[in-house]
């Protein structure tokens, strides 16, 4: 299955660091940490001082660092990834699977 994306709140973001497309991003503005809480998923690259669009509610794009099981909580796994959730906060839903790490997968976005 095709990922896909359809977002029902975007915000703009003003980065205090940098920050890869379809990465989990914080509120202050940098890349979420591993387990940690993210206010959505970044649509573009940006580094500090730029605002970029972040999808903070509905689905988006994420990029896995494992495989990933349709209908499995995720979570932060890296600056630039999600995994299956394991004991961190949990961002979102898997609406399609990943086989491997670097792999797209569609996330519903839950408030954290």
């Amino acid at each position: 299955m095709a990922v896909a994306a359809i977002s029902v709140l975007q915000i703009g973001v003003a980065l205090t660091g940098t920050v890869a497309q379809y990465a989990p991003v914080t509120a202050a503005g940098v890349a979420a940490t591993a387990a940690g809480r993210a206010v959505g998923i970044a649509q573009t690259a940006g580094v500090s001082g730029q605002r970029v669009p972040v999808t903070a509610l509905g689905t988006t794009i994420a990029i896995a660092s494992a495989a990933i099981a349709v209908g499995a909580l995720v979570e932060v796994a890296s600056a630039t990834q999600v995994v299956t959730k394991s004991a961190g906060v949990s961002i979102g839903v898997a609406l399609t699977a990943a086989a491997g790490a670097g792999d797209q997968v569609e996330i519903l976005l839950i408030p954290n």
